[in-house]
C-alpha cells in the first residue's frame, strides 16, 4: 500500500508533472481537432434538419458541449481547490488556478451561442431565464475567482482565498443543471440523460457526443499548457524550472 500511494504522489511534484503535461498536450490537442472537425462535420452535413426549428438548432453542436465544460470544469477547479486547501498542495491550487480561464471561455461561449440560438428560437437574445441567468452567474464566480487571485500579491494567500470562493460557488452547478426541472422555464430540457433514451435523431446524438469529448480534449490541452506556465512562474529559481526554459528557448 506504501509503495503504491508514493508512487501516485511522485506525480505530484511540479517537476515530473510539467513534463508529463508536456508530452500529453500534443496528444491532446490533436485529437481535439480531428474530434471538433468530425463532430462539426457530422453536425452540420449528416445531421438531419430539425422539423421544429430547422437548422438554427445545429448551434447544439458548439453550446450544448461547451456548456457542459463550464459546469465540468468548474466542479474540477473547486476539486483541486479543496486539496490544496485540505493538504496545502501547491500542484492542486495551480491546476485550480489555470482551470478557471478555460472554464470562463467555456461559459462564455455557452451564454453567446444560447443567445444566437435563442435569438431565432425564443424571438429574443436574452431572458431572465433560470437556466441563462445561473449560467450568468457562474461565469460571474469565473471572473471573481481570477480577479480575487490577481488581487493578492501573496501567490499562497490568492491561492486559499481564490479557493475558498470556487468552493463556495460550486453550489451553482447543480441549480444549473436542475434548474429547468425546479423551475418553469423557456430553456428545453436535457436532450441526452442517463436517466431515458435521448430525445434526438442518431446522427444528432453523435454530433454532439464527438464535439463534447472534442471540447473535453481541448479543455484538457489547453489546462495542461496553462498550467506548465504557471509551475514556471511560481517557482523560476528552481533547478528543474531553469532547465525546462532552456529547452523551451
Amino acid at each position: 500500500m506504501t509503495t503504491t500511494r508514493s508512487n501516485w504522489f511522485r506525480f505530484a511534484a511540479p517537476a515530473r508533472f510539467h513534463r508529463l503535461a508536456g508530452l500529453a498536450i500534443p496528444w491532446l490537442g490533436a485529437l481535439a481537432a480531428v474530434l471538433i472537425a468530425a463532430g462539426l462535420a457530422i453536425g452540420l452535413l449528416v445531421a438531419p434538419t430539425d422539423h421544429q426549428q430547422g437548422e438554427a438548432y445545429r448551434i447544439i453542436f458548439v453550446h450544448v458541449p461547451a456548456a457542459w465544460m463550464s459546469m465540468v470544469i468548474y466542479v474540477a477547479m473547486a476539486f483541486w481547490a479543496a486539496i490544496g486547501l485540505a493538504f496545502n498542495a501547491r500542484l492542486a491550487f495551480m491546476l485550480a488556478n489555470a482551470l478557471a480561464p478555460t472554464g470562463a471561455l467555456m461559459t462564455f461561449i455557452a451564454l453567446w451561442t444560447g443567445a444566437l440560438w435563442g435569438q431565432p428560437t425564443w424571438g429574443t437574445w436574452w431572458v431572465w431565464d433560470a437556466r441563462l441567468t445561473s449560467e450568468l452567474i457562474l461565469l460571474f464566480l469565473y471572473v471573481g475567482v481570477l480577479s480575487l487571485h490577481a488581487a493578492i500579491e501573496n501567490p499562497r494567500r490568492a491561492d486559499r482565498a481564490a479557493g475558498l470562493l470556487a468552493l463556495v460557488g460550486v453550489v451553482n452547478v447543480p441549480i444549473i443543471y436542475f434548474s429547468v426541472k425546479w423551475w418553469n422555464t423557456l430553456h428545453q430540457g436535457a436532450s441526452v440523460s442517463l436517466a431515458k433514451a435521448p430525445s434526438m435523431a442518431t446522427p444528432m446524438l453523435l454530433g454532439m457526443l464527438v464535439m463534447a469529448l472534442g471540447f473535453w480534449a481541448y479543455c484538457i490541452a489547453v489546462s495542461l499548457a496553462r498550467v506548465r506556465v504557471v509551475m514556471l512562474e511560481r517557482e523560476p529559481h528552481t533547478a528543474w524550472a531553469r532547465r525546462a526554459v532552456e529547452e523551451m528557448a
